[in-house]
């Protein structure tokens, strides 16, 4: 198995690197370096300079605007955004529903939600989980009962990260309770978020945000033709959906980033006669993490390999994994570098670091990556019993 990017795959490198530097706006990025990217402005431009240059979807079919690259380009592109730190393309739109309508969805779907998707010209939120129904999503209960030309919707969904912002949902509803496998009557609907009967509320998080939400169903009203696909068939699109969600939250480059930071930020931390980047167990904790971070980069890098010459999908378990335990320990890394100035959020900006006052949050935050797209704990299932046989 090669482990190095050949010459072509080099300069694709290389372009990638040069497009995001010269044509995404420095503010955008110095933004998202420092943590303060702005919600959904700073998104939506760079989603929009992206896509008019072909650039937002390429992972879609070509002829709806994506690119004809391999696995490896496409983790080139990814692994450069990252590094560049550019807001990536809105995950619900470029990684779920959007792959699912291309896959699944009939040609009026496809014309009326694949172009604006891609432009964001739609932000669209994910109705999966439900207060009784996370990991475990064969057990939701939210209700789709067909009458006449339309389905008639009542449940709840939960954690619906970013409804506040959502023109639309794509959900997953029960349309036969009577089926021997409860997996086997849930379909695939898209529900416009303005309908009467939505409803939205905010939870707030251990962070002070309210990024994700309660979203309340009450006779919601949606046509027939928001279906995706066949009746009772949205399981299927669900496992699909969900194996793109595990593979894109490896996020190498981002933990890169948070790394290369807690580096730099250690080197100007005053410890004893030196710095916090002279202690020996934190130069063992760093360089433990950087090896363990190049392992999964280059799992990764055989795992795109291994899809373009048809290999199995399993492995996106491995790499959702160990890629939510690096994020969550490169933010707990931060934090200790910021030491007691992480406890004062809301301290004067002239005495506390913005960086510090942002690490405690980004702790917390980050304690969720282990738990969506399937816990980690599922995850473990899921390696022993597809990989190992157990």
């Amino acid at each position: 198995m090669r482990m190095r990017l050949t010459a072509e795959e080099t300069e694709f490198r290389a372009s990638m690197r040069a497009f995001f530097a010269e044509r995404i706006p420095a503010e955008i990025r110095e933004r998202a370096e420092a943590g303060a990217t702005r919600e959904p402005d700073d998104i939506v431009a760079v989603q929009r300079i992206l896509n008019a240059h072909g650039l937002a979807v390429p992972n879609w079919p070509v002829e709806w605007g994506g690119r004809d690259w391999t696995a490896v380009q496409r983790h080139i592109y990814l692994d450069e955004m990252s590094l560049a730190h550019v807001p990536e393309p809105l995950t619900f739109n470029v990684d779920m529903v959007g792959p699912v309508i291309a896959r699944f969805g009939d040609e009026d779907l496809k014309r009326r939600f694949l172009p604006p998707t891609a432009n964001l010209d739609i932000w669209w939120c994910q109705g999966f989980s439900e207060p009784d129904a996370g990991s475990d999503l064969a057990a939701l209960r939210t209700r789709a009962v067909r009458s006449g030309d339309e389905f008639v919707v009542n449940g709840q969904k939960t954690w619906t990260t970013q409804a506040q912002h959502a023109d639309w949902m794509f959900a997953l509803v029960r349309t036969d309770p009577d089926a021997p496998k409860r997996q086997a009557g849930i379909s695939f609907l898209l529900i416009d978020m303005r309908s009467p009967g939505v409803q939205v509320r905010p939870i707030r998080l251990l962070d002070g945000g309210d990024e994700v939400n309660e979203v309340f169903l009450t006779d919601v009203r949606v046509p027939v033709g928001n279906l995706v696909g066949e009746l009772n068939a949205g399981w299927g699109y669900a496992k699909f959906l969900l194996g793109n969600e595990r593979t894109r939250v490896t996020r190498v480059g981002l933990t890169k980033n948070r790394l290369a930071r807690a580096k730099r930020l250690a080197a100007h931390t005053p410890v004893g006669s030196g710095t916090l980047l002279d202690d020996p167990l934190f130069r063992a904790r760093l360089a433990e993490l950087e090896n363990e971070l190049l392992a999964l980069e280059l799992t990764q890098f055989r795992a795109t390999a291994q899809q373009d010459a048809g290999g199995a999908a399993e492995v996106a378990s491995v790499l959702k994994l160990r890629g939510s335990e690096l994020q969550e320990q490169a933010s707990e890394l931060l934090v200790d570098v910021a030491g007691p100035y992480a406890l004062a959020a809301d301290g004067p900006t002239g005495v506390v670091p913005e960086w510090a006052q942002r690490s405690i949050g980004d702790y917390l935050t980050y304690r969720k990556v282990g738990i969506y797209g399937g816990s980690s704990e599922i995850q473990r299932t899921l390696i022993a019993s597809t990989i190992l046989g157990l």
